[in-house]
């Protein structure tokens, strides 16, 4: 049966707001935070790209379409800020929710962690909003277990924020299964399988057409890497050991590594055995199983003969290249680890209130004096900038043209290091900025690795650079050449083109003549995007549903019945 903490509700979440502001604090400066895959932009474009109807592979779908949504309502970088907030905010308070004793505890050691810094400097922040979601589904999870009132309208809407992106709605999902239990499986896995239809149906449509495969070479690229000492299966059990060393926080490194490791384990392992005594044995062990699996797939790329068979899924499988980064399972750990290392502190003996204060107090800093790199936006690494005003006018142009086209990108790369962003890399913007599809390469360079791409048509349209008669043919209407960034553009490859803009920043050019509409895929079937916009539907009607019943739930009767008939209170 699950506790609440001591605490008041109202002083807990006011707590839980220090830490969040603690890490987030400079990136809520005017601007935009724009760090490797953390790509927002003024107002995102709703493209069939946003739902899965591209050319390229549906990774951060429905993402894309519910932040172009919402930024018709919010500007891009207001957005940014309350998502990065709210999230690490909604961890810690999740995890002190969830946790029977000793509740801010929980709430550091489940936030301030290498994970949750290494995936802010990578930018993920779609993968650390399932990770936020992951106390708040186990919470939902049990309810369902035990037959409460309200479970799965519950555990529907602690799920939705995750499955806002493939590796978010596995996350989701695995959690949710081993928290309902096996009996209630029938039910759970359905659900979860219906909620991760928006990514999943879009990805076996790719997958069709020989689109899906990713280049095993990826495997070994993306695998944990060492941090310290012990390998990168120590990395790993201190929930750090990303593949980028670029996203390392300072002080992640050398004798430390292992004394988290050993803290996380030693902790949680007899915090765990703990908590079985409140929760009862089967859910206890249900989430430690939870966590053990996410260490075995963060590993298993660099075990001999495991790594073979991730390689294997990964070229052959469709859509089984999100197991080719399996550092991000390690959030099924930081869960357990969290919740066993505050039942482990609340087991200090009874040695008077003011010295039991104190020693709560010295274990819920104990993370941040391992991890002082964490602070303050992962040591000021998480700096807003603002976009050059070429942007908008690129923007503007487009709007105003009515010809068709795509936009072809230059340099032909994926990733940029522009001056006007302190050089950090990030995300080619095009996509998520301009009101057209874009063409941008998806062949990734990691180290000295060049890894095959995903996208057919970018790269026959790479091919066809310099040559504007064979663009047009394959729909490209509009060329934009990025300034201030690695990545030499030649004077052939804008060799009669007509030039429309050139600013600082950025160039557009023309492709002259008659453009072609783009070549038709499998996506672009009528009963395939039909198929999709459905499921779309469907998931937001769910969720929609859960969340009237939640309401109704929360607010009296007659407030509830105004903003159904009215809808404002």
């Amino acid at each position: 049966m699950t506790h609440r903490p001591r605490w008041p509700g109202r002083v807990l979440a006011a707590a839980c707001a220090v830490p969040a502001l603690v890490i987030v604090g400079p990136a809520l400066a005017p601007g935009f935070v724009l760090r490797y895959d953390m790509v927002f932009t003024p107002r995102q474009p709703l493209l069939a790209e946003s739902v899965g109807l591209g050319s390229a592979l549906p990774r951060a779908v429905p993402a894309d379409a519910v932040v172009a949504l919402a930024t018709t309502v919010i500007p891009g970088d207001v957005l940014q800020k309350v998502v990065l907030l709210l999230t690490v905010w909604a961890a810690a308070y999740g995890a002190a929710r969830l946790c029977p004793a000793a509740p801010l505890v929980a709430a550091v050691f489940y936030t301030w962690t290498a994970y949750v810094a290494e995936r802010l400097l990578i930018g993920h922040w779609s993968v650390l909003v399932a990770y936020a979601c992951l106390p708040w589904i186990w919470a939902a999870g049990l309810r369902v277990r035990e037959g409460a009132a309200g479970g799965w309208p519950a555990l529907i809407l602690a799920c939705a924020p995750a499955v806002l992106v493939p590796t978010g709605g596995v996350l989701a999902a695995g959690a949710a299964v081993a928290a309902a239990g096996l009996r209630k499986a029938p039910r759970t896995v359905p659900l979860m399988v219906g909620m991760n239809a928006p990514w999943w149906l879009p990805g076996l449509l790719h997958g069709a057409t020989g689109n899906g495969a990713s280049d095993p070479a990826a495997v070994d690229a993306f695998a944990a890497r060492s941090e310290g000492p012990g390998g990168a299966v120590v990395s790993v059990l201190g929930l750090g050991g990303i593949w980028n060393g670029d996203a390392v926080p300072a002080g992640r490194s050398g004798v430390l590594v292992p004394l988290v490791a050993l803290l996380l384990v030693a902790g949680g392992g007899y915090g765990l055995w703990r908590l079985a005594r409140v929760w009862g044995r089967a859910p206890v062990l249900a989430l430690a199983g939870l966590g053990l699996l996410g260490i075995a797939m963060a590993v298993a790329s660099t075990v001999p003969g495991l790594d073979a068979a991730v390689r294997w899924l990964v070229a052959d499988v469709p859509g089984a290249g999100i197991l080719r980064d399996g550092q991000k399972w390690v959030a099924w750990w930081a869960l357990p680890a969290a919740l066993g290392c505050a039942m482990a502190v609340d087991a200090i003996p009874p040695i008077g209130p003011r010295a039991r204060t104190a020693a709560l107090i010295g274990a819920a800093l104990l993370p941040v004096a391992l991890l002082p790199g964490l602070a303050w936006g992962v040591g000021g690494r998480l700096e807003p900038v603002r976009y050059p005003r070429d942007w908008s006018a690129v923007r503007a142009e487009l709007d105003r043209d009515p010809r068709p086209g795509d936009v072809l990108v230059l340099p032909f790369q994926p990733f940029r290091q522009f001056d006007w962003n302190d050089r950090r890399t990030q995300l080619d913007p095009a996509p998520r900025f301009l009101n057209r599809s874009t063409v941008v390469d998806d062949t990734l360079v990691v180290g000295d690795r060049a890894l095959q791409g995903e996208d057919r048509r970018a790269a026959e349209v790479g091919a066809a650079i310099g040559d504007p008669d064979r663009l047009a043919r394959l729909g490209i209407g509009w060329v934009l050449v990025e300034y201030g960034t690695p990545g030499a553009v030649g004077p052939s490859e804008l060799a009669r083109l007509t030039p429309v803009l050139d600013g600082r920043w950025l160039a557009l050019y023309r492709v002259p003549g008659s453009v072609a509409e783009p070549p038709r895929t499998v996506t672009d079937h009528t009963a395939a995007r039909t198929a999709v916009i459905a499921v779309d539907a469907a998931v937001l009607i769910t969720v929609l549903i859960a969340l009237g019943w939640w309401l109704r739930r929360r607010l009296p009767t007659s407030t509830f019945m105004s903003v159904a008939e009215h809808g404002a209170i």
